[in-house]
């Protein structure tokens, strides 16, 4: 694949204030830094990348001394900036250790420790202690201005100095970014030294970890679930000059009701300033306001053109920072105009996206490389998993307990797709300390991506890894944004997770699924995974023959007709029964996860992509313009007629207590004419579904169990989840039956026996050879009255 630098939008592109070099303004354009004079102590020769144990299609586009040469911040851009990625001079020491007399080794900034594109690749654990050095000029149009130094995540506490002496405090946390005002530390005009000490304890300390675990670097069997540690700078570094005052965020909140947008300019050293926004389309001013920084105003949107997925249309925006009449500051950044909420459709709760439901179909995006891990090794391959997405037609993805960097929400943003966005989680249930940690960090998270439109919900916590306190967190992430939803459990009936009972939507893990999930009288019922079909794809396998999946499919044919099949059920059984979104597990294999719609190297998309974006605009398209629900004549008799072609003489009938079809006419005898004759109840499981009691034996219901379909009486849940059936339309004025507790599988004839029969599997009766023609059902008069 081509390399092209992405360009910075339209509204990262700020008037300019400050005198700089036309070199500046042409590198910021560009999404690329000015160099910056000086280069890392070690010559960038002497370093080389390890092999990567897979290839992605960027692995060998890498630049070894400008890697990532995009504009890092793109709602908040300033024209002058230096990217400080590249190599630097590396060490580790052991924990306790002071800094280093040497530095023997050379890394690729800004990649991991562990990965084989920073050139070390190696297991980091607790007891080590990462250091990192460089060198710099300011440049000489930056006079008179302070120097920010910036850093997009390092994993996990990090302490910074600068000529010698510490930079601001130690900051923890993984996913955050955070930055300092180096500027009385520099040696203006001369030589200045960067050193970065970084210690990360992954799962053995009490911070957010995510999926990371202490296991070896190179491919192995095993690992589960979780995959190999990042540990050090995994996000951009910059610096960037500003004027003494200055903005350092915008929030930005869309009020679609009021045609206008809500936005909190926050700065440092602005005591007595004012702050102007403009917002702007295409080069024309749709509004501007002002008002003072660190309070919330509002800037007129006249005719709002909406953000949406199929139509992300992204406004400009400029804010200047206003002392008197003198602009002091200025920025550029973007909006989308959108609004999130709960709503009742036709009497069901559902979430909406500018007050309309629209079915979010997504999937689990992990993040991880081969070859970088934490760190994709281009903006290019940052922005290719999300435009997979939209190639394979979904509209939503679950950022899945990991924080990307600001690059990715742009391309979400400018993409279209809703995000889900989870907290990265704890290994075990923390200390206090702990708690105030992952609190804070938790904050600083949603601060820093609180103005992307894409986002859409904040996921607390995940199947109860490390869970504490669920209510009282879902409240406070709810009244520190209450512009999104919010998700106090994925998964909440799994692994052990408890339910804090409040937040906007009940979410479950089933696997395959998709399960029964329903809305609760305050929430919209959510899939916040389900899926995890696999298929090793020989010489794309992280470790040849250690893959696993939660179902393993014999070939690609199978897993599209499972996958599609999947959707449908969705689609035609879960969707008008309350559900509202569903995560399929997953975007890309992840190391030994075989899962994936993509290979972990993204060479291989395994499915059909026409096919599925078919599927994927079916569900959304039912969830805008809903069919008349299917429904069945209740407290009735009713025979159930073959509509195969060559088999319409054929009936549902039950003989020794299995179920068959059998021709039944004018000249049967009394007991074939009783035996394919049911009386059709409401669904013993669910009301809104149907149950099918047997005319001649009163108590006993059709009911699958195994797979084969039987005539049988019992009790308990699983006997009544096992005799309901929804019913969904077929063709020709048809009706198939849909398992209540298997959505998508559905009442089959086989060789004259009735199967429960899976889309795409494996088994003789689930062959898709008129499958949808053996699975739709004529309901006709009684045989018997």
């Amino acid at each position: 694949m081509r390399r092209t630098p992405a360009p910075v939008p339209p509204a990262a592109r700020p008037r300019r204030r400050w005198t700089a070099t036309v070199l500046a303004v042409l590198a910021l354009l560009a999404g690329t830094a000015l160099t910056v004079p000086g280069a890392a102590t070690a010559a960038p020769a002497a370093w080389t990348p390890k092999p990567a144990p897979m290839t992605t299609p960027w692995t060998n586009q890498v630049p070894v001394d400008n890697p990532l040469p995009e504009y890092p911040r793109p709602q908040l851009t300033r024209p002058d900036w230096a990217n400080l990625n590249g190599i630097w001079d590396f060490a580790v020491t052991s924990a306790n250790a002071g800094r280093p007399a040497t530095f023997p080794e050379q890394i690729r900034v800004p990649f991991v420790a562990e990965s084989a594109l920073s050139g070390i690749q190696r297991r980091i654990t607790q007891d080590d202690r990462l250091w990192y050095r460089r060198t710099f000029t300011v440049p000489a149009g930056w006079d008179g201005r302070r120097v920010q130094l910036h850093f997009g995540a390092v994993d996990w506490r990090t302490t910074v100095w600068v000529n010698d002496r510490q930079a601001g405090a130690v900051h923890d946390g993984g996913y955050d970014s955070f930055s300092y005002d180096i500027t009385d530390l520099l040696n203006r005009g001369g030589v200045n030294t960067i050193v970065v000490s970084v210690w990360d304890p992954t799962q053995t300390g009490s911070q957010a970890v995510g999926k990371q675990r202490l296991n070896d670097v190179q491919p192995h069997p095993g690992g589960g679930i979780f995959y190999t540690a990042a540990s050090g700078i995994w996000q951009t570094v910059w610096l960037e000059p500003t004027s003494a005052a200055h903005i350092t965020r915008l929030d930005m909140v869309p009020d679609l009701t009021n045609n206008r947008l809500k936005v909190t300019v926050r700065g440092a050293g602005t005591s007595g300033h004012q702050a102007r926004v403009t917002v702007s389309a295409g080069g024309a001013t749709v509004g501007t306001a002002t008002g003072p920084v660190g309070t919330e105003f509002t800037v007129p949107v006249p005719n709002a053109h909406r953000w949406t997925p199929d139509d992300p249309f992204l406004y400009d925006v400029r804010a200047d920072l206003l002392s008197g009449a003198t602009t002091v500051d200025s920025v550029g950044s973007y909006t989308g105009m959108r609004t999130v909420g709960l709503a009742r459709v036709d009497g069901v709760l559902r979430p909406v996206l500018n007050g309309q439901f629209v079915f979010q179909t997504g999937t689990l995006d992990q993040g991880y490389w081969p070859d970088g891990i934490y760190t994709a090794p281009t903006d290019a391959a940052l922005r290719f998993d999300l435009q997979k997405h939209k190639d394979l037609g979904f509209n939503m993805v679950r950022k899945h307990i990991k924080v990307e960097p600001q690059r990715w929400f742009y391309w979400a943003d400018r993409l279209g797709l809703l995000v889900w966005q989870d907290m990265p989680s704890m290994e075990r249930t923390p200390d206090a300390a702990g708690r105030t940690q992952w609190e804070s960090e938790y904050r600083r998270v949603i601060d820093q991506h609180r103005s992307s439109p894409s986002l859409v919900m904040w996921v607390d916590q995940n199947e109860g890894w490390g869970q504490y306190d669920q209510a009282r967190i879902a409240n406070d992430v709810k009244a520190y944004d209450p512009s999104r939803l919010v998700d106090n459990m994925s998964g909440v009936n799994c692994c052990g997770a408890v339910d804090g009972g409040n937040g906007d939507v009940v979410d479950h893990h089933v696997y395959v699924g998709p399960g029964t999930t329903v809305p609760d009288a305050n929430r919209a019922a959510v899939l916040g995974e389900y899926g995890g079909l696999g298929f090793k794809v020989a010489g794309h396998e992280w470790y040849p023959g250690g893959g696993f999946s939660y179902e393993d499919q014999p070939s690609l044919a199978h897993l599209n007709d499972r996958f599609v099949g999947l959707l449908d059920g969705i689609r035609e059984v879960r969707l008008p029964r309350g559900l509202s979104a569903a995560v399929y597990t997953e975007i890309t294999d992840v190391e030994n996860e075989a899962n994936g719609l993509l290979t972990y190297d993204r060479q291989v998309v395994k499915v059909d992509e026409a096919r599925v974006r078919a599927a994927n605009r079916a569900l959304i398209d039912a969830s805008r313009s809903p069919a008349a629900p299917v429904t069945l004549p209740t407290a009735q008799y009713r025979s159930l007629r073959v509509t195969t072609p060559g088999y319409t003489d054929r009936y549902m009938r039950h003989q020794d207590g299995a179920v068959f079809t059998e021709v039944v006419n004018g000249g049967s005898d009394a007991l074939l004419k009783a035996d394919a004759t049911w009386r059709i109840v409401p669904g013993l499981a669910d009301g809104s579904c149907y149950s099918f009691e047997s005319r001649n034996y009163p108590g006993e219901y059709l009911r699958h169990r195994n797979s084969r379909v039987y005539k049988e009486g019992g009790s308990g849940d699983l006997f009544r989840a096992d005799a309901t059936f929804c019913p969904v339309r077929g063709a020709n004025g048809g009706v198939r039956l849909s398992a209540y507790n298997f959505p998508g599988q559905y009442l089959r004839h086989y060789d004259a026996e009735l199967w429960l029969a899976v889309p795409g599997g494996t088994r003789a009766y689930d062959s898709p050879a008129l499958f949808t023609e053996d699975t739709t059902w004529a309901v006709e008069a009684p045989w018997t009255p």
